[in-house]
């Protein structure tokens, strides 16, 4: 009975860790788009017609609520101006 605890604690410290995931809302060549990609990969990938339109969130959901609540969600206009 002894290992069973003991197999779990092994089993706890030799899983990988979860990889921590960014996402943001950007206004993207005039669309509000949630994506992973930071600000500067961001810009990279679209060009100079990008803005961060928040914070960096942990996780899809968070991000996509924030979008919809604040700009109507993904894929409605927006401006950088």
């Amino acid at each position: 009975m002894r290992s069973l605890p003991i197999l779990a604690v092994a089993m706890a410290l030799l899983a990988p860790a979860t990889a921590s995931a960014n996402y943001y809302v950007y206004c993207a060549n005039e669309k509000i788009e949630v994506d992973s990609r930071d600000p500067e990969q961001m810009r990279s990938a679209r060009g100079s017609g990008v803005c961060q339109m928040g914070p960096r969130f942990g996780f899809l959901s968070d991000a996509q609520n924030f979008a919809s609540r604040n700009f109507g969600g993904a894929g409605k206009p927006c401006s950088c101006r």
